[in-house]
């Protein structure tokens, strides 16, 4: 049985959409923070991409990038025992780097965005 409330467990992946905001993907991933990992999801809407985290208490780590803010989606991975993923460039020079199993997917969509 499991003892975590109805309530905390529906909150636990939840993101508030906008009008007419659709989630087209998402993909289990971790985002590397100033040596920490922390595991998430990457979430691509028709709007924007969201990178949730699994714990609650490593909500300050959420991200959200506007396709107008992405400068360039690079591929990496390609060789055969490391970890296929995206890293997102934004305007700002910020890299998000995030491995994921639905790499050539998640990243088709992105770059259909902006």
């Amino acid at each position: 049985m499991n003892d975590i409330p109805e309530q905390l467990t529906s909150n636990v992946m939840t993101v508030e959409l906008k009008a007419n905001e659709v989630v087209i993907k998402a993909g289990d991933t971790i985002q590397e923070v100033d040596n920490n990992t922390i595991s998430g999801k990457l979430i691509v809407t028709n709007q924007r991409i969201y990178f949730r985290t699994i714990q609650e208490s490593l909500r300050m780590h959420d991200l959200e990038i506007n396709p107008e803010n992405i400068q360039e989606v690079i591929y990496f991975g390609n060789g055969l025992f490391s970890a296929k993923g995206l890293d997102v460039i934004t305007i700002d020079g910020r890299s998000h780097r995030f491995p994921l199993k639905k790499r050539d997917e998640i990243g088709r969509l992105i770059n259909s965005m902006y």
